[in-house]
C-alpha cells in the first residue's frame, strides 16, 4: 500500500485515443474514505467522467444517509447514475453492468475517460468480471424466511446456510440478513449454492483496460473515528427525517432494497418502535462499520489493486500521480 508520496507527474492528461488503450478508472474504497473528493479532483484536472458505483445513491430521495453529492459538487463533477429512481424500485448488479457498459461506451466516443466512484463491490465485479445467471427475487420466499428470522434470529439461518454452502457462510456474517437471505434464496430455487453459482461467472471480457485504485486505511481506528463523526454529522443535517418522509409514504417496507440500506434499516427500526432514538444511531454506526470491513475485505481479494493509504498520504494527489504514470506512458 501507497504510504510515502509517488514522485508527482504533471497532472494533464493525454486524449484518450493516445494511450493505445481504452481506459477504465475504479475508483474503489470502503465508507467514509473520501472517494468523492478525490475523483471531482480528478475531474477538475483532466478528461474524466463519473460513473456512480452506488447501489443507495441510485434512489430519489435517499441524499444525507447515502451522503450523495450536492448541488455544489454535482455543479463542478456531474455523476451519471445518481438519483434515477424510486425507492420503491429495485435495482440490479446485472442492471447496473448493463447501464454502466452503456455509460462507458458513450464516455469513450467523446474521446473522455470513465471514472466509475463507489464502494458497491459486487457492481465492480459485475461490471468487470461478469456474474452467473441468478434466480429473480422470490418475494413469497423471502417473506417465509424474514419470518423464520424474526422467530430463530439470523444467526439461525446463517447455521442453515453453512449445512448446505459452507463457502457462502465462510464470506458472510451471521448478521448480515440480506447476504443470508439471498443466499438460501437461491440454493432454495436452484438446489444449487450461491458460491458455485458465482464461481461460474463468464462473459466476453470487455473491450478496455480497467485499472483499479482502491482508497484503504492502514488503521482501523482511523476509519471507525471517521464513521462517527460523519454517521453524527448525517443526524444532524436530518438523516431522521429523510427516513421519516420514507416511512410515513406508506408504500416502502423493510423488504425493499432501498430501506435495507446502511444506516436506513437503523432508523427504519426506530421509527417502527424496535428501539430509542440512541440505540438507533448506535447500531447504525455498528452496521455502518460492519459494511465498512466487508468492503475491505472484498477489496483485499482484487487483482491488480494499487492501494492509496488515505490515513497518511494527501489521497488525491497520490492518485494524481498513479494515474500520471499509468496514462501519459501508457501500460
Amino acid at each position: 500500500m501507497h504510504c510515502a508520496l509517488s514522485t508527482v507527474h504533471s497532472n494533464t492528461y493525454a486524449p484518450m485515443t493516445a494511450f493505445g488503450f481504452q481506459p477504465v478508472i475504479c475508483l474503489m474504497g470502503p465508507t467514509a474514505t473520501g472517494k468523492t473528493e478525490v475523483a471531482v479532483d480528478l475531474v477538475e484536472r483532466g478528461p474524466f467522467e463519473i460513473i456512480s458505483v452506488d447501489s443507495a445513491m441510485v434512489y430519489r430521495g435517499m441524499d444525507i444517509g447515502t451522503a450523495k453529492p450536492d448541488a455544489e459538487t454535482l455543479a463542478r463533477a456531474p455523476h451519471h447514475l445518481l438519483d434515477f429512481l424510486d425507492p420503491a424500485e429495485s435495482y440490479s448488479a446485472a442492471r447496473f453492468s448493463e447501464d454502466a457498459r452503456a455509460l462507458i461506451e458513450d464516455i469513450h466516443a467523446r474521446d473522455r475517460i470513465p471514472l466509475l466512484v463507489g464502494g458497491t463491490m459486487l457492481y465492480f465485479r459485475a461490471l468487470l468480471e461478469g456474474l452467473s445467471p441468478m434466480p429473480e427475487a422470490n418475494p413469497g420466499l423471502r417473506r417465509r424466511l424474514e419470518e423464520e428470522a424474526a422467530l430463530h434470529g439470523w444467526p439461525a439461518l446463517h447455521a442453515r446456510l453453512a449445512e448446505v454452502d459452507p463457502d457462502a457462510a465462510a464470506r458472510i456474517h451471521p448478521n448480515d440478513p440480506q447476504r443470508i437471505q439471498r443466499a438460501l434464496e437461491v440454493h432454495a430455487q436452484t438446489g444449487r449454492p450461491i458460491s458455485e453459482l458465482q464461481r461460474e461467472a463468464s462473459q466476453t471480457p470487455p473491450p478496455w483496460h480497467a485499472i483499479r485504485i482502491g482508497l484503504l486505511p492502514r488503521q482501523r481506528h482511523w476509519l471507525h473515528a471517521r464513521i462517527e463523526q460523519r454517521f453524527d454529522a448525517m443526524m444532524e443535517q436530518g438523516f431522521l427525517d429523510e427516513v421519516r418522509r420514507l416511512f410515513e409514504r406508506g408504500d416502502l417496507h423493510p423488504g425493499l432494497p432501498s430501506v435495507r440500506a446502511v444506516g436506513y434499516r437503523q432508523l427504519w427500526a426506530h421509527l417502527g418502535g424496535e428501539y430509542d432514538y440512541a440505540e438507533a444511531v448506535r447500531r447504525g454506526i455498528v452496521a455502518t462499520r460492519q459494511y465498512a470491513k466487508r468492503q475491505i475485505t472484498w477489496l483485499r481479494r482484487e487483482n491488480d489493486l494499487l492501494s492509496v493509504a488515505v490515513d497518511c498520504e494527501p489521497a488525491a494527489r497520490t492518485v494524481r500521480s498513479l494515474l500520471a504514470d499509468r496514462l501519459e506512458g501508457g501500460l
